[in-house]
């Protein structure tokens, strides 16, 4: 039988072996969800940036620029990391370089392995089907908050854990405090997470209704995955 594992911040994925394994990266709020988002809208590929520097670069290439930093676009870029930045858009067509706080560089801390797919609550059951069709070892990798544990990321692979514990071994004490921690918030999640850190910041700055978009299941049914150093549908 398969397992699920969960890296609850990406400072323990050097403590993981991803090869031959399915890499999920998650940042439920936002990075992942608006990730998805984009590409369902029209964009053709996103290209995960660590640096801004580096994101800027690829502007010059013909790629739209979206960055965002402690919660907040930053000026001088097309796009921040809401999904209501990309939704009824000029993005079809158009590839977009990205670059946020805590999910980009936790993608790049997984490329080694042998799949890296996209997690978010907007596409959770077509993701936990494609996770069940390959019946592979999975490494579930939550970006956190500057390597800290968050409460939305654990929630959220506690959640996949939910879907996948008939048919895959869930032992490891990460993937079970995940999934335990699912169970006492599944019944509302904005409720859940309302005092935790990232959603208090994002409360602040007036975003409510992308939290919001972000905790709602099933909005999609694509898989976006990485593939060639950009992230493209499955």
């Amino acid at each position: 039988m398969p397992s699920v594992s969960v890296c609850l911040s990406p400072r323990l994925a050097d403590i993981h072996d991803f090869r031959d394994k399915i890499g999920i990266v998650v940042d439920i709020l936002r990075a992942t969800t608006t990730i998805s988002t984009a590409l369902e809208y029209g964009a053709i590929a996103i290209r995960p940036i660590e640096t801004l520097d580096e994101c800027k670069n690829w502007r010059s290439k013909g790629y739209l620029g979206a960055a965002e930093r402690g919660g907040k676009k930053v000026e001088g870029f097309e796009y921040g990391n809401s999904p209501f930045d990309y939704i009824n858009k000029n993005i079809s067509g158009e590839k977009i370089a990205l670059t946020t706080t805590n999910g980009t560089k936790t993608i790049h801390a997984v490329k080694t392995a042998d799949m890296v797919l996209m997690g978010s609550f907007c596409n959770i059951s077509a993701l936990s089907e494609v996770l069940m069709d390959k019946k592979k070892d999975i490494i579930i990798v939550c970006a956190g908050w500057d390597d800290e544990i968050n409460l939305e990321d654990t929630l959220f692979a506690g959640a996949l854990i939910d879907g996948l514990m008939d048919s895959f071994d869930v032992s490891a004490d990460p993937a079970i405090l995940a999934h335990n921690l699912f169970l006492n918030g599944k019944d509302d999640m904005f409720q859940f997470l309302k005092k935790s850190s990232h959603v208090t910041r994002l409360l602040n700055f007036g975003l409510k209704k992308d939290i919001y978009f972000c905790l709602e299941q099933d909005k999609f049914d694509n898989i976006a995955v990485l593939k060639n150093e950009e992230i493209v549908l499955l």
